[in-house]
Parts: structure tokens; C-alpha cells; sequence
């Protein structure tokens, strides 16, 4: 497997684990009330979703993108980590798996660049 592969993956890990913790933290770990529920999965969740096509086809422009997408979410756990549990560990949680996920991409994207250029 190839550095660029092994990265790949690791953004596909980071992409699931950010979209595993948003969902779980709305849903079960810490719901809000019932009637805004549904509005904050639209607000919140919903555009995280929206890379999904171009990275399971590996697009260089979707994780470009992407990767601007997520500093919304980096924002997001950087309040969430300012108030008081359990917000704040799931705040932490957020800023790791958003963080990780840039990373990732920024990692993989120097690592293809090459191979784009000699096509």
C-alpha cells in the first residue's frame, strides 16, 4: 500500500469518526430538545455529508473543498470545548476529529501533487 493510499484511508477514518461523533452527540450523548432535534441534524450534520460522493471517488477538487468545510466544524468544537461538560469533551472530541481530518487531507493532497502534475 502506498503512502498516498495509507492517507487516503486515514481521511476516509477521520471523515466517519467526525460524522460517527456529530450524530451520536445529537442523537444520544447530549440530544437537544426534541422540537430543534431535526434542525440542528439539517444545520449541523447535513453539510458534513455533503463531500461524501467526491471522497469515495478520491476527488482532489472535493477534498480541497472539503477541507475549507471543516474549519466551520473546528469553530464549532472550539465553543463547544469553552462550556461546561459534557459539552466540552465533546467539544475536544470534535476539535480532534476535525483537525485530524485536515490533516489528513492537507497531508494527502501534498503527497498526490506530484503524481497529478505527471499525468
Amino acid at each position: 500500500m502506498s503512502r498516498g493510499d495509507a492517507l487516503y484511508r486515514g481521511v476516509l477514518v477521520a471523515w466517519t469518526a467526525q460524522f460517527a461523533l456529530l450524530m451520536s452527540w445529537y442523537l444520544w450523548l447530549s440530544p437537544p430538545p426534541p422540537a430543534l432535534r431535526a434542525p440542528l441534524l439539517i444545520v449541523i450534520v447535513a453539510p458534513w455529508l455533503l463531500p461524501l460522493r467526491g471522497l469515495l471517488r478520491r476527488r482532489r477538487y472535493t477534498l480541497a473543498w472539503s477541507s475549507l468545510l471543516v474549519l466551520a466544524y473546528f469553530i464549532h468544537a472550539t465553543l463547544a470545548a469553552s462550556a461546561p461538560p459534557p459539552q466540552r469533551w465533546l467539544g475536544i472530541a470534535e476539535l480532534v476529529t476535525s483537525l485530524g481530518y485536515f490533516a489528513l487531507v492537507m497531508a494527502y493532497m501534498r503527497t498526490t501533487r506530484a503524481a497529478v502534475r505527471h499525468q
